[in-house]
C-alpha cells in the first residue's frame, strides 16, 4: 500500500514539474503581454477612421461581402462614428493598463481578451498572424492566476494563506499545447510545399518579399543559395521538434531554458529580417512562463545582499493611504520580505517620534541609518532590483527639492490623497497549486475542441489542394465535415478559437509588387496619391518609401489582401476613402475627376533567375461611388 501510495505521490510530482507554471513567470508575462497590447493599441489608434470607422477603407457593410462571420461580435460595430471608435480604443488601453499593474486581473484579462476580439472583428483584412497568436494568448490566460505576483492584488491580500511556488492544471497544460501548436501545425501545412521540402527554397522566397523585407533581410538573401537551404531546412525542423523540449520529465528545467532561449533567439532573428510589427515581441513574451522556478530561486539567491535583508520600512498606522503605498511600493519595487512596520507599534519608539517629528514616514536601512521623506523613496529605489537605475535620478538636488515639496503636500494631504487609492482594497487572494477540477476540465475541453478545429482545417486544405492521398484522409475529412462537428462552429467563431497558423505556410508568399494610385485633378495634372500626391512615377519604391506607403502591419496586411480575392470588394471604399483624404485638403482646381490604380505586379522569380514586373490595371473611378 504504502509503495502504492509513493508510485502515485511520484507521478503527480512530475506532472508538476512538466506542466506547472512557477507564479512569478506568470507575473512576468502578464506584465510583458499588457506591454505588447499596449503597444498593438496605440499602433492602431493612428488608423482609428480609416480601418475601424464608415469614413474608412473597410466600412461596416462591407464585412459580409468580404467571409466575415456573423458570428464574428464587435462592440465596434455599434457605430461607425470615428470619436465612438476612440472611446473604444481609450477604453480597452484602460483596461490593459489594469492587466498591467495585476487589478482585478482575472476580469482585466477577460476584458482584455473581449476587446482584443472585438477590435479584430471590426476589420479583418488588417490582420496578420500576429493577430492569431494573440488572440490564442490571451483566451488561454484567463485560465491562469496571472495577478498572484507582481500585481496590485497580490499587494494587497490579506490572506492568512502562503501562495504556492507553483501552479499546475489543465489550463497550464493547454497554454502549453497552444504554444506548440503555434509552431507545429504550422510546421505541418509548410510539408504541404516543395519549397520547404525538398526544394528548400522557402527562406529565398521569404526574403525576397518586399512587403517585409528589411536591410537584414536583404542582406541575408545574398548568402549562398545552400546555405539559405539549409536555413530552411533547420527552421522546418525546428518548428517541428523545437515545442517538444518544453514537454521532457527529465531535466525539465535545463530543457524547458533550452527551448526559451532558442526561440527567444528565433524570433529576435524574425524581428531583424522582417518588418513583422509586434510578432516577435509577442512570440518571445509567450515563452515567459515557462522559465522554470529553478532560475528564480537562483535569482533571488544572488539578489539577497545586507542592504535589501536589512531594509525596514515604518509607516503611520492610522493613514490607510500610507498602508497601501508601502505595500505597493515592496510589491512593484521587487523586495518581498521586506518588513512592514505601523511605526507606533515598534519596539524602538524613538521610531513613532521621528515619524511624528519631520511628518515622515521612517525607513531604516541595514546599519540602522534612517531615511525620510523623498529622499527615503530614493533609498529604497536604490535597492530595487529592477528600478535601481532610477536612484541617482531621484537623488539629483533639483528633483530631491521638487521631491521633498511634493511628498509634504502629500503628507499634509493625506485624506485627499487616499482617494487616488481608495478604489483599491485589502481582500484575499486564493491560489490553490492545483486549481478546481472543474475549471482544468473545462480548459481540457476546450483544448480538445481546439486540437480537432486545427486537425480538420489541415486536412480540409489537404484535401482541396490535393497534397494528401489515401482513403483514411478522405475518411477523416468525411468525419470531421459531420454535422456533429459542424454544430460546433459558432463556439469557434465567438471565442475566436478558429485557428489558422499560415505565416509563410503552405508557402511564402510571392506575389511581391507596389501601387500606383493615379488621380487626374480637375487642372488636368495627374499624382499618385500612394505618395501624398507627388508625380507618378512607375519604378520601384525604395525600401524608405515602402515604409511610408506601409506605416505599420495594418497597412501592409491591408495592401497584401487587396491583390488577392478577399480584396476585389474593397476597391470602391478604397477610392471613395482616397477621395475624401484629398479633396478635402485641396481647392476646386485640384479635386480629384478620375481616379486609376494600377498594380506593379513582380512575382518573385526562382533563384538566379531575373524579375519581371508587369503593369496591371485592377480599378478606375470617377467620382465617389458610395
Amino acid at each position: 500500500m504504502a509503495a502504492s501510495e509513493q508510485r502515485k505521490k511520484s507521478v503527480w510530482s512530475s506532472l508538476e514539474t512538466v506542466i506547472g507554471f512557477d507564479l512569478r513567470s506568470l507575473g512576468l508575462f502578464r506584465i510583458c503581454l499588457a506591454f505588447v497590447v499596449l503597444a498593438d493599441l496605440i499602433i492602431r489608434m493612428a488608423g482609428i477612421t480609416a480601418h475601424y470607422s464608415d469614413q474608412g477603407i473597410v466600412p461596416r457593410s462591407v464585412l459580409a461581402k468580404i467571409g466575415s462571420s456573423p458570428f464574428y461580435w464587435s462592440f465596434s460595430n455599434l457605430s461607425g462614428e470615428p470619436w465612438v471608435q476612440f472611446i473604444l480604443f481609450l477604453l480597452a488601453i484602460v483596461i490593459t493598463l489594469f492587466l498591467l499593474v495585476g487589478y482585478r486581473t482575472r476580469l482585466a484579462t477577460i476584458a482584455t481578451w473581449a476587446m482584443i476580439i472585438s477590435i479584430h472583428n471590426r476589420n479583418p483584412v488588417v490582420l496578420f498572424a500576429a493577430d492569431d497568436v494573440l488572440r490564442a494568448i490571451l483566451f488561454w490566460s484567463m485560465f491562469l492566476p496571472l495577478g498572484a505576483t507582481y500585481s496590485i492584488d497580490s499587494a494587497l491580500n490579506t490572506s492568512p494563506n502562503l501562495l504556492p511556488k507553483r501552479v499546475w492544471s489543465g489550463a497550464t497544460f493547454a497554454f502549453m499545447v497552444q504554444v506548440a501548436f503555434i509552431y507545429m501545425w504550422s510546421a505541418a501545412f509548410k510539408t504541404k510545399s516543395d519549397l520547404w521540402w525538398p526544394d528548400g527554397t522557402a527562406v529565398y522566397y521569404a526574403l525576397s518579399f518586399d512587403q517585409y523585407a528589411t536591410p537584414l533581410g536583404q542582406l541575408l538573401l545574398k548568402l549562398p543559395q545552400n546555405l539559405l537551404k539549409l536555413m530552411t531546412y533547420g527552421a522546418l525542423s525546428f518548428e517541428w521538434v523545437g515545442p517538444l523540449l518544453m514537454f521532457i520529465p527529465i531535466r525539465n528545467s535545463f530543457f524547458r531554458c533550452v527551448a526559451i532561449l532558442s526561440f527567444i533567439f528565433l524570433h529576435l532573428t524574425f524581428g531583424l529580417a522582417f518588418r513583422i510589427g509586434i510578432f516577435p515581441f509577442l512570440s518571445i513574451t509567450h515563452w515567459l512562463p515557462l522559465i522554470p522556478s529553478e532560475v528564480w530561486d537562483g535569482l533571488n539567491k544572488r539578489l539577497s545582499t545586507p542592504e535589501r535583508k536589512g531594509l525596514v520600512i515604518n509607516y503611520d498606522a492610522d493613514c490607510g493611504f500610507c498602508k497601501k503605498v508601502v505595500y505597493l511600493l515592496r510589491t512593484f519595487l521587487i523586495l518581498p520580505g521586506t518588513p512592514l512596520i505601523k511605526a507606533q507599534e515598534n519596539p524602538d519608539p524613538t521610531v513613532y517620534e521621528d515619524m511624528q517629528r519631520i511628518n515622515s514616514w521612517v525607513v531604516e536601512d541595514w546599519q540602522g541609518q534612517r531615511h525620510f521623506k523623498w529622499e527615503a523613496i530614493a533609498y529604497i529605489c536604490s535597492l530595487s532590483p529592477v528600478f535601481g537605475f532610477l536612484a541617482p535620478l531621484l537623488r539629483w538636488k533639483p528633483l530631491m527639492s521638487i521631491g521633498n515639496k511634493f511628498y509634504e503636500k502629500i503628507a499634509s494631504n493625506r485624506r485627499f490623497a487616499g482617494n487616488f487609492t481608495k478604489p483599491f482594497k485589502f481582500r484575499p487572494l486564493e491560489v490553490r497549486s492545483s486549481p478546481p477540477i472543474a475549471l482544468s476540465l473545462v480548459a481540457l475541453l476546450l483544448l480538445a475542441y481546439t486540437s480537432v478545429w486545427n486537425l480538420r482545417g489541415f486536412i480540409k486544405q489537404s484535401v482541396a489542394r490535393k497534397d494528401a492521398e489515401g482513403v483514411w484522409v478522405e475518411q477523416l475529412d468525411k468525419l470531421l465535415s459531420k454535422k456533429t462537428f459542424n454544430i460546433l462552429d459558432p463556439l469557434a467563431r465567438v471565442t475566436r478559437l478558429d485557428q489558422a497558423w499560415s505565416i509563410f505556410a503552405p508557402n511564402p508568399p510571392r506575389d511581391d509588387g507596389w501601387y500606383i494610385a493615379e488621380a487626374t485633378l480637375k487642372d488636368g495634372s495627374k499624382v499618385d496619391l500612394f505618395r501624398n500626391g507627388n508625380s507618378v512615377s512607375w519604378d520601384k519604391p525604395t525600401m524608405s518609401e515602402r515604409d511610408q506607403l506601409y506605416p505599420n502591419m495594418q497597412w501592409r496586411s491591408y495592401f497584401i489582401s487587396l491583390y488577392r480575392a478577399t480584396g476585389k470588394p474593397l476597391y470602391p471604399y478604397l477610392g471613395d476613402y482616397f477621395y475624401r483624404q484629398w479633396n478635402q485638403k485641396h481647392p476646386p482646381s485640384k479635386q480629384i475627376e478620375n481616379l486609376t490604380i494600377y498594380f506593379m505586379d513582380e512575382r518573385t522569380a526562382p533563384p538566379n533567375q531575373k524579375q519581371t514586373v508587369t503593369k496591371k490595371e485592377i480599378w478606375t473611378q470617377s467620382g465617389s461611388v458610395n
